[in-house]
């Protein structure tokens, strides 16, 4: 998909320079009418159009509102270099960056104090390394909460694995019945509250039972964790911060 020019066609999914900002187009033929909007997750604008023979319409907007545009962007969280020194919270915890040689990896001491991740590198190098040990506790930690809540709905635990989704904090894939499923988290989820995190899991887990959001899967998340609306409302105001750390 490359940058397109006023005279170019246009398909769903192709992106233009609206003053030095990218604008991806999108077909959604329920909407009525040609639109704007941020997405906070993936950091970009979308111009949505009802139909594809309307994506020059949502364009030809899209380029009228280009000081719309980056008044919102700018809105977004900055992203911020990962450095030695820094203080991050991994599921709520307090952790401190600092250069180290070897592999990298989370150190815990023994003193009860605050947990360090041992990295080497520099800039981009030092940050991967970085995101590599948060990935890993993810596993860790989303893993554990996994296995807890299927055992208390009666679900055989799942497989779990972690990614960098844009779109979903979690999703859930079970299994024929009686058989383990799938879960997958976004790794960022290190990056919230442990208790936030820690409602993603049961939602999922829910999900082994019930394929919906209908009344019975609420009630599965609430005899688990609780009122949900907190969590889901801290996701919503922080989720792009989330998305903007080491990026």
């Amino acid at each position: 998909m490359n940058l397109l020019s006023r005279s170019a066609s246009y398909s769903d999914g192709d992106r233009l320079d609206v003053a030095g900002a990218s604008v991806r187009l999108k077909v959604n033929r329920r909407a009525r009418r040609v639109s704007l909007r941020l997405d906070r997750t993936r950091r970009e604008i979308v111009a949505t159009a009802p139909s594809l023979r309307r994506l020059p319409e949502a364009a030809a907007f899209a380029r009228s509102r280009a000081a719309w545009i980056a008044e919102r962007l700018a809105e977004l969280p900055r992203a911020e270099a990962l450095r030695p020194g820094m203080l991050i919270e991994v599921f709520g915890r307090p952790v401190r960056l600092e250069a180290g040689a070897g592999r990298a990896r989370w150190i815990e001491p023994a003193d009860g104090s605050t947990p360090r991740i041992a990295a080497m590198g520099e800039g981009e190098g030092f940050t991967r390394a970085v995101i590599l040990v948060i990935r890993k506790k993810a596993a860790e930690v989303l893993g554990a909460r996994t296995a807890h809540y299927a055992a208390a709905l009666g679900a055989p635990t799942p497989k779990v694995t972690v990614a960098d989704a844009r779109s979903r904090w979690g999703s859930c894939r079970p299994g024929p019945r009686g058989t383990p499923g799938a879960v997958r988290y976004s790794w960022r989820l290190a990056l919230a509250p442990f208790e936030v995190a820690d409602y993603v899991a049961a939602h999922e887990c829910a999900h082994l039972l019930e394929l919906n959001h209908g009344p019975r899967f609420w009630a599965h998340v609430r005899n688990l964790v609780g009122d949900e609306r907190p969590h889901r409302a801290w996701l919503r105001a922080e989720g792009a911060r989330l998305h903007a750390f080491g990026r």
